[in-house]
């Protein structure tokens, strides 16, 4: 492995693949950690494979190289790729599903052809800044390494490349619970008597045996969580996941409670033979910190679709705030035509030269980071990230100086739809 570089991503997931392989396509040689085995983050590894959204209002507004993958995915596997129909006057998110697999080759394939160097199972233990740019140390199985670059992307989800470098990051005193995802089997939904179902599972509750959120997101029992075969159906807490630790006992406790799931299934009429047939090898985590960024969306701007001047892509997503303990969701539908944008200066941590975030954790109040979260918007923020910085390191000047539409234009040659197209 080499140890100079133009562009280091940290995070392969929904936004590091995407801002890799855009910088690598625009001339950068690039260097992709992942501290996992396989690309695509929460599509992949999270289980939750069915991105939202690149339509609103009858027409497209995310495509680029995120879309490609998602398209070649569908057509590779013999599923109708998706289209505007059905988006003219709906302010739900249109959302499709792909094949785990299928995704995680096709983004491996994207990478490798556009010269991107993956180095997969590796960490960054620390970030510095010198008067030659960027110094990673990178915890590899067979130890340290040290990394040269003159961009670095965070695409953590949970800045933790940022917080390294020693700028400062937001830590809500309470976060959305995440959720382990799941496939049951060994049953018919059609054919079971829910009723009798919640009420054993009131019971169980009350005898401590099981808790509300191990078979729902609200205190209703779980019948959502058996007809939709425990897919994105639980929740836990998640507290501090940011880190080694907090990470640590949320997959034991998402664990733990697939197991009281599991066992209190068994026991109820027409679930005899309930089997949890498959986890998602992570939990899914849907909000731990914000950075603070040069620019911050708020949730006023969001929700009125305001047009930042530097925006660098668009996104499409309800108010979309998971609530702990078996409160359910705070969800609140954008008003009709409204379509929020995001820009460069929420993605570029406050007092940094030539560092980008893309991900969940851009500079967002909360209500608008539960929307901002989700895959569509963070694979479009990963592009953006991936061109601003390969331009950086042409032009030679730092991201924030990068020219809008110098910016724009290496977007659009790379088939991305930008603001204010």
């Amino acid at each position: 492995m080499q140890t100079e570089y133009d562009v280091i991503v940290i995070g392969g997931g929904t936004g590091g693949s995407i801002a890799a392989i855009q910088a690598a396509r625009a001339g950068a040689h690039t260097l992709l950690v992942e501290k996992n085995g396989m690309l695509g983050g929460t599509m992949t590894l999270g289980g939750i494979n069915y991105p939202a959204s690149f339509f609103a209002w009858g027409r497209q507004i995310s495509r680029g190289i995120g879309w490609e993958l998602v398209r070649q995915t569908q057509e590779e596997t013999g599923h109708p790729v998706m289209t505007a129909e059905g988006t003219e006057d709906n302010s739900r998110a249109k959302a499709t599903s792909m094949n785990i697999p299928v995704f995680a080759a096709l983004c491996d394939q994207a990478a490798l052809d556009a010269g991107v160097e993956l180095l997969f199972h590796a960490m960054p233990a620390a970030i510095i800044q010198d008067d030659a740019g960027w110094l990673a140390t990178i915890c590899t199985k067979s130890g340290l390494r040290r990394i040269r670059a003159t961009v670095v992307i965070d695409a953590t989800g949970d800045a933790n490349a940022v917080a390294l470098a020693g700028f400062d990051v937001d830590r809500p005193e309470i976060v959305q619970p995440g959720t382990l995802n799941m496939r049951c089997s060994g049953y018919d939904p059609q054919t079971l008597d829910y009723a009798a179902i919640g009420a054993a599972a009131r019971k169980a509750i009350a005898d401590g045996q099981l808790t509300t959120t191990d078979v729902s997101w609200s205190d209703n029992g779980p019948e959502g969580f058996l007809r939709n075969y425990g897919g994105n159906a639980n929740h836990l807490r998640a507290a501090g996941a940011e880190t080694s630790e907090g990470k640590s006992l949320g997959e034991v406790e998402g664990r733990r409670a697939m197991l009281r799931a599991l066992r209190f299934f068994r026991k109820q009429p027409g679930l005899q033979d309930f089997q949890v047939e498959w986890i998602s090898p992570e939990a899914g985590i849907r909000e731990t910190v914000t950075i603070k960024g040069k620019a911050t969306v708020t949730t006023a701007d969001y929700e009125a679709g305001v047009a930042y001047p530097d925006a660098v892509c668009y996104a499409f997503y309800p108010i979309d705030e998971h609530l702990n303990d078996g409160r359910g969701i705070n969800w609140r539908a954008l008003g009709r035509r409204v379509l929020p944008t995001i820009p460069r200066g929420a993605l570029l941590p406050a007092g940094s030269s030539n560092f980008i975030v893309a991900g969940r954790c851009l500079s967002s109040q909360r209500e608008a980071q539960s929307a901002l979260r989700v895959e569509c918007p963070c694979m479009a923020m990963g592009q953006a990230a991936g061109a601003l910085a390969a331009l950086a390191v042409q032009l030679q000047v730092d991201v924030e100086e990068v020219p809008m539409d110098s910016l724009r234009a290496t977007l659009r040659a790379h088939q991305a739809i930008v603001p204010p197209d």
